[in-house]
């Protein structure tokens, strides 16, 4: 059992390796002398774990590990895993929470989680949220990236609702952070993604605050969006607050278990 903890330490550096690594690197990287390194690399290359190129004499994970992994992440369920999570990210936010992913109309509330903070807004299962007011919606917005029909939606379904907010009875109560104007979006976007997650204050709802963290998966697609959200007199809606932080950490630990190895 001790040698295949020592030996799985080799194929660990090689995933996260940014490619094919020299036998010198590997065994650094593991942690263990070249010449232990090597005599694990011969047994991964007879199951197929681990190839080395023949000219650069380079070591790379193999077919077995390919087969082994796309096993693995065909039987996990995204939101399912998120569910999972749910109780403990609670039990450190002390918030509402909730899984939100891209429906046929827009980011779409798939799960909630009550919580002893109650939120002043009534959301239900299956509600699309707005890209520009919610904390949901500005997460998809920043994060869809710009393949895919999805994604080209995003532009359109910005421009209507700015029309929309021209649309406002002049005496209606201001918009409060929310952007009026492409560049104002474009900012809020650019904030989003530098912060790598959404926040919005007062601007679903006067009163209510929210944050939204991305979850990504294999394939770098953004997967699901994971929200917190509640009354500003007792979420703190400060970008390096408690809720926002355990958000953050937890998208970006389902990111991982989704087989998202990029920046997150």
């Amino acid at each position: 059992m001790q040698s295949v903890e020592v030996g799985f330490v080799l194929l660990d550096a090689l995933s996260q390796a940014p490619g094919a690594l020299m036998l010198r690197d590997l065994a650094a990287a593991s942690g263990m002398s070249a010449a232990k390194a090597h005599r694990y690399l011969v047994s991964f290359q007879r199951m197929g774990l681990v190839i080395q190129d023949p000219v650069s004499t380079r070591y790379d994970l193999g077919p077995a590990a390919l087969r082994l992994g796309l096993a693995s992440l065909s039987r996990i369920s995204a939101v399912k895993l998120a569910r999972e999570r749910m109780p403990a990210l609670l039990a450190e936010t002390g918030h509402v929470l909730a899984i939100a992913v891209w429906g046929n109309q827009g980011p779409t509330m798939v799960h909630w989680e009550e919580a002893m903070q109650t939120v002043p807004v009534t959301l239900r299962l299956g509600d699309v949220m707005p890209l520009l007011t919610s904390a949901t919606g500005r997460c998809f917005a920043a994060f869809m990236g710009d393949e895919g029909r999805d994604a080209q939606r995003v532009g359109p379904m910005i421009k209507a609702e700015l029309a929309q907010f021209k649309k406002l009875p002049q005496n209606g109560l201001p918009l409060v952070d929310v952007p009026q104007t492409p560049q104002a979006v474009q900012a809020v976007l650019n904030e989003t993604r530098e912060k790598g997650l959404a926040r919005v204050v007062h601007s679903l709802l006067p009163g209510v605050g929210g944050f939204c963290a991305p979850v990504f998966d294999a394939q770098g697609r953004l997967a699901m969006g994971l929200v917190v959200l509640g009354s500003v007199a007792t979420l703190d809606t400060a970008w390096n607050s408690i809720p926002a932080r355990a958000l953050l950490a937890c998208a970006q630990q389902l990111s991982r278990d989704l087989g998202h190895g990029g920046s997150v």
